[in-house]
């Protein structure tokens, strides 16, 4: 029997078409069940630091702040120190939600005192109609056009990282879900200096493939449920705003870029990540060939919707895959 991870009371999924927005403004995800709300779901651990990095932390001997993290601080939940240096991981929230909730939802922040990693969980930009997003793609979700430099925010974030924790340069690691799935795919465009590899739960890449240009190949995994009706496994166009390719076009593409085979192959047996799904119902597909340093896999929760209610299965299968795929040198 499979025992869902259990939200603490204080979030909220705001249900798909709970109201109908005007014209100029996104509904609250209608991709709405992204917006796992506000509420520390964290419990006390002596074994793990809990901090929001922000100018008031920073001790007088303590490396320089970058100004975009000083004007947008982030929270970050670290192992006790000693011992061999430890892998980063930067989890990026839906639309409208924050990384507190999207740690609740996702559940990563209760391995770190026995995975040993480091977990940061910034905040988007609030937007017009007060809720959080990542500028990924033309698709999602700078609806406003603000142009906020996200990319130049999270590449901070791991730099700022690293200078306060004792990171290991090749397990930097970037996953989100929904518009933070979006924002973690362009980050493997863009930063591929300094993340290994990146996972992706409904997003997508660019519809425009020559759009992403990664220096060096990256890891790439893409999870996504067959019956997503917001961020469709098929692909589509998000709110009249963008097109954005299928789940299966999203990893050929990257299979492209890291020089892979064009022929997905089984990846391993099923997984029972999804608690209200029957059985293991979650395929795991990868390309073959790859150039070192690079992959591309399709984790197809079949049946699965948005928002997945979770079995406990879900962040360690993640988190296995992500020190999986690190990168040496």
């Amino acid at each position: 029997m499979k025992h869902p991870i259990r939200l603490s009371a204080a979030l909220l999924l705001v249900a798909a078409g709970a109201c109908s927005p005007s014209p100029s403004q996104p509904p609250a995800d209608s991709a709405a069940q992204d917006a796992v709300s506000s509420g520390d779901g964290f419990s006390p651990d002596a074994s793990v630091t809990e901090d929001t990095v922000t100018t008031d932390a920073v001790v007088e001997d303590g490396p320089a702040r970058d100004p975009l993290v000083v004007a947008r601080p982030y929270r970050v939940r670290a192992p006790g120190a000693g011992g061999a240096p430890v892998p980063l991981v930067v989890l990026l929230h839906g639309y409208g939600a924050n990384g507190i909730g999207q740690d609740t939802y996702f559940g990563l922040g209760q391995l770190v005192p026995t995975r040993r990693f480091v977990l940061a969980t910034p905040d988007g930009t609030l937007d017009a109609s007060n809720r959080r997003f990542w500028n990924a793609t033309d698709a999602c979700c700078d609806f406003a056009r603000t142009g906020v430099d996200d990319v130049a925010y999270i590449r901070a974030i791991i730099d700022d990282a690293k200078a306060r924790y004792s990171i290991d340069p090749g397990r930097v690691y970037v996953i989100g879900h929904s518009n933070g799935g979006f924002m973690a795919l362009r980050i493997a465009c863009e930063l591929s200096d300094r993340v290994a590899a990146v996972m992706s739960l409904a997003g997508a890449g660019f519809s425009d493939a020559t759009r992403c240009r990664p220096a060096q190949p990256v890891h790439v995994l893409q999870v996504h449920g067959t019956l997503d009706a917001v961020i469709q496994y098929n692909g589509g166009m998000f709110m009249g705003v963008g097109s954005y390719p299928s789940a299966e076009r999203t990893v050929s593409d990257w299979a492209a870029r890291n020089g892979c085979g064009t022929m997905r192959a089984s990846a391993g047996a099923a997984l029972d990540i999804e608690s209200s799904l029957a059985g293991a119902e979650t395929t795991r597909e990868a390309h073959s060939g790859c150039r070192p340093g690079g992959s591309a896999e399709l984790w197809s929760i079949q049946s699965g919707s948005h928002i997945p209610t979770f079995s406990p299965e879900w962040a360690t299968s993640v988190l296995d895959w992500l020190l999986a795929h690190g990168r040496s040198g």
